[in-house]
């Protein structure tokens, strides 16, 4: 959470691996603080962004979900903040079979309020981040717990544990201020997220010994590591963190475990693995994954033609080539998202400056120097939603500003130090710009 959390507003409670509640609070807090929530227009569909050069300006249309009313905005820039999953559906495979079973069959996108598992056989379908995360918190001896949780994984992936209590900041926090060690413990953990990440790139098969070494230690000799030795290198696809080992001690514990098996059918009592294993259950729980979707499924046109998103590059990983006063805020595939977020705002404010100093009302990426790449903006990762969303995506050029760098400290200095003005991003006056059109 210190890189998580906003620079501007430090994150106060010690836990560094925070449950959804806390971060969703700390989220609600900032808004009320800053005065943001007064601006939020809720339950909105955005369906359309049009740009028109001749007026300088983006005209929005979007729905009112719950009473489908049109609503339209205009604005001399456009910022578009809506990640990159598909909030709406989430990835699904076509099982085989699966209406069929009769028990409950949810996907974590959509979790149904009223689920009760207590006492109930649950499979947890996938190996990633949701499921290592909703194993320990379904499992357990606790009242409402499962009778038992099995992840059912078709391939491994890299689990490790981190405390869930900075020690550090806590013992800190008893005689300096909080803006103090809050500032330290962010400086400290980008550093820590960074340097794990270039060593498992640096030297692979070592990191890989550890993490597996790691695992062996925590749930002893007799585990069968094939359950846990992915068949990729260390951050070929992203590193699951658990606070405190929580899912190795579940595992250790008898409440949970975890088979390695392709799914041939679904069957009415559970799940029927090709090895010829049948798992029964009550409750399926598909964390599959998600779905890539740029700028929240928004149709971008930019003076009457429809803008073709993968068609273009990423500038400074901020804008988006030939796209006039346009901006979209992607985040780390390989640290927390709010860092990119962070700096990106800050970048945002100095570009927003540097025209109205200039009397300029038009900014746009162009690239004169042919560096388009068939490369996709996250080419680094080999996860299977970022393969299933290559073709949506925009590309990345030959050499800056086209690179995608995934590197807080080198795109800080791009983004907060480095000239605005660089002769790839281009500006007008809106007469100029009327000229043009």
């Amino acid at each position: 959470m210190f890189t998580f959390g906003y620079k501007f507003r430090p994150w106060r409670d010690v836990k560094v691996l925070a449950d959804g509640a806390s971060i969703r609070q700390y989220i609600a807090d900032t808004a009320t603080e800053f005065g943001v929530d007064e601006k939020i227009h809720y339950g909105l569909k955005v369906n359309t962004a049009e740009w028109s050069s001749r007026q300088c300006r983006w005209t929005v249309a979007g729905v009112h979900e719950a009473t489908g009313e049109t609503r339209t905005y205009t604005c001399d820039y456009l910022i578009s903040c809506t990640g990159y999953y598909n909030y709406d559906a989430g990835y699904l495979p076509d099982f085989p079979g699966v209406h069929r079973f009769g028990g409950r069959c949810v996907h974590p996108q959509h979790w149904p309020e009223d689920l009760d598992y207590s006492g109930k056989k649950v499979v947890v379908i996938g190996s990633g981040a949701t499921a290592v995360t909703l194993v320990p918190a379904m499992a357990g001896s606790n009242p409402g717990s499962a009778a038992h949780v099995t992840m059912l994984q078709r391939s491994p992936s890299y689990i490790f544990s981190l405390p869930a209590v900075d020690k550090i900041s806590e013992v800190l926090g008893r005689f300096l201020p909080d803006r103090w060690v809050y500032e330290f413990g962010r400086r400290r953990n980008i550093a820590i997220q960074r340097k794990l990440y270039q060593a498992c790139r640096r030297w692979p098969k070592l990191m890989r010994r550890l993490l597996l070494w790691e695992v062996r230690r925590r749930l002893g000799r007799s585990v069968d590591m094939s359950n846990f030795t992915p068949n990729y290198l260390p951050w070929d696809e992203r590193l699951c963190a658990v606070p405190n080992g929580d899912l190795f001690k579940t595992l250790a514990s008898g409440a949970a475990s975890v088979v390695t098996d392709q799914i041939e059918t679904f069957t009415e009592k559970g799940i029927l693995c090709k090895s010829g294993r049948e798992i029964e259950a009550d409750i399926i729980v598909t964390a599959t994954g998600l779905n890539i979707q740029m700028l929240g499924g928004m149709r971008l046109i930019v003076d009457g033609a429809e803008y073709q998103l993968p068609e273009k590059m990423t500038y400074k990983g901020v804008l988006l080539e030939n796209a006039p006063n346009l901006a979209w805020i992607i985040g780390y595939t390989n640290a927390s998202w709010t860092l990119k977020s962070d700096i990106a705002g800050a970048y945002l404010c100095r570009l927003l400056r540097h025209m109205a100093d200039n009397g300029y009302t038009v900014a746009t990426p162009r690239d004169a120097q042919d560096c388009a790449l068939d490369v996709g903006m996250f080419d680094q990762l080999n996860s299977g939603y970022v393969k299933r969303g290559q073709d949506i995506m925009p590309r990345q050029g030959s050499k800056h500003p086209w690179r995608v760098l995934m590197h807080y400290e080198k795109d800080a200095k791009i983004l907060l130090e480095d000239p605005i003005d660089d002769g790839v991003l281009h500006f007008a006056a809106a007469a100029q710009d009327h000229a043009a059109a």
